[in-house]
């Protein structure tokens, strides 16, 4: 809706009419964005701080988190996920209808075939991903656009709910993640754009479009609309790679600079004491956690830690947020920078780790050559006043510089574990009859630890024989603590 070659007119009207969040902040890739709108905690506090949950790796959520749709259901909410989960599924635990919601249909992956619903991690290791709740959907493999599937089943969980009765859906679209794939008609205003990903891209956002309009358009059929809140997010910036564009801002998805965070987002509601409005208050993804959940008249445990802050007031009244800032991350396990050092943080902060302000060498930003002073490990810049990041003024304000590696060195004193598993064979959908899907058994786990128990069981009736031969002979039993 910022004005673009795409015609976006049902998105266009939506945030002309709602609340336009014009200081808006996600994170750089997939399931860290996604991790923080359920959990409205930042990446530090779940231990999914390095890149994304892959495939094959047995790693999802971690499950003592609770969730905004677990949330929801302790005060009446019915909950529905439509779309893509992407926060693991290694065990049956981890999935979306054991962690809060009444019912799930969409893919478990980060990316997929719009059409056939297949996935290839790797030569060889291919599979089926779409779900019905726990279960492969083979009846719905009828070659459906599946930005179109998903508002028809949107459409039927509209219209077989009772709209007087409290309602959370959560519709997580493909698109317009790679690959880039949309039916051919809507393909008819785009033939002047001679970059054939962002024609295709530019394809798949009208039909992203069309379909959000028939959702609204449901809303209001069946009785929701006049007391519903519609929250429209992005999960990262775009890939101009991949037909995106996040200019002028400098960056793209997976990076931190202004054009891989700052999103597009807006709120559109009845509701709403402002509308029409513009918000350029400081808002980020884990604040809906906390929103939401207070708007529905739920309860917050003090014991939860919630990084999120309640920014109702400030998106409905214009009021001044409560959020002072964001720390977008702190990844101990990325990359480190070969030129960074605790002597380039002013002793507060090792700069080769990767966090919110660091970035080592030269690269290219939106295909734009950026070069950098040789061993630069820090940077600084005044977003409000310069929200391209052309002007590094780090070695200006050393004392700013120095206040924010404070501010970090404090995070990161809270962060836990980085949980990135290596990948598990066992992952292979060869084994799972052509499906991603659960693997992990818990049987397995159990005969292990049972086999284990019999073992020790033998080996302590031999010690007590030793310990009979020889008086005197002390034994010491040493724990060892696994971390999952």
């Amino acid at each position: 809706y910022h004005g673009s070659e795409i015609r976006t007119p049902t998105l266009d009207k939506l945030a002309a009419e709602g609340v336009k969040l014009e200081n808006y902040y996600v994170q750089p890739m997939c399931t860290p964005s996604r991790s923080q709108l359920i959990t409205g905690k930042y990446q530090i506090h779940t231990g999914l701080q390095h890149s994304i949950i892959r495939p094959t790796q047995p790693n999802c959520l971690p499950l003592d988190n609770v969730t905004l749709p677990q949330k929801l259901k302790e005060v009446g909410y019915s909950t529905h996920m439509v779309g893509k989960w992407h926060l693991g599924f290694y065990r049956r635990e981890c999935m979306p209808t054991q962690r809060g919601f009444d019912s799930f249909f969409g893919s478990l992956l980060g990316s997929g075939d719009y059409y056939t619903h297949f996935k290839c991690d790797s030569p060889g290791i291919c599979g089926y991903d779409l779900y019905e709740n726990n279960n492969a959907a083979w009846d719905h493999d009828n070659g459906i656009y599946s930005t179109q599937m998903y508002t028809q089943k949107v459409q039927q969980i509209l219209a077989s709910h009772n709209p007087r009765k409290p309602i959370f859906l959560y519709i997580a679209y493909q698109a317009v993640h790679s690959p880039l794939q949309a039916p051919g008609r809507y393909f008819e205003h785009y033939r002047s754009i001679n970059n054939i990903n962002r024609r295709r891209y530019a394809a798949m956002l009208a039909c992203l479009d069309e379909a959000i309009n028939n959702v609204t358009l449901a809303l209001r059929k069946y009785g929701y609309y006049e007391n519903s809140i519609i929250i429209y997010s992005s999960d990262n910036g775009g890939q101009p790679m991949a037909g995106g564009s996040n200019w002028p801002l400098r960056g793209s998805k997976g990076t931190y600079w202004e054009g891989g965070i700052r999103a597009v987002g807006f709120v559109h509601s009845p509701l709403l004491k402002n509308k029409g409005s513009v918000c350029k208050e400081l808002v980020h993804i884990t604040d809906w956690f906390p929103t939401l959940i207070t708007l529905a008249e739920g309860q917050i445990d003090e014991d939860i830690q919630l990084d999120g802050y309640d920014v109702w007031e400030t998106i409905s009244e214009g009021r001044r947020s409560p959020r002072v800032d964001i720390l977008h991350n702190i990844d101990p396990i990325y990359t480190k920078a070969k030129n960074g050092s605790w002597a380039a943080g002013y002793g507060i902060w090792n700069t080769a780790i990767q966090s919110a302000f660091s970035n080592a060498g030269p690269n290219r930003w939106h295909n734009e050559r950026v070069s950098w002073s040789a061993g630069k490990t820090v940077w600084l810049f005044n977003i409000t006043a310069d929200p391209y990041e052309r002007v590094d003024l780090s070695a200006r304000h050393p004392e700013v510089v120095k206040q924010l590696l404070r501010r970090l060195s404090q995070f990161n004193k809270t962060a836990v574990p980085v949980r990135y598993p290596p990948k598990d064979p066992r992952s292979n959908p060869k084994l799972n009859g052509g499906v991603w899907g659960p693997w992990f058994k818990e049987d397995e786990k159990k005969k292990k630890s049972e086999k284990s128990k019999g073992a020790n069981k033998q080996k302590k009736s031999k010690n007590k024989k030793k310990a009979n031969r020889k008086k005197g002979q002390s034994f010491h039993c040493r724990s060892r603590l696994e971390g999952g």
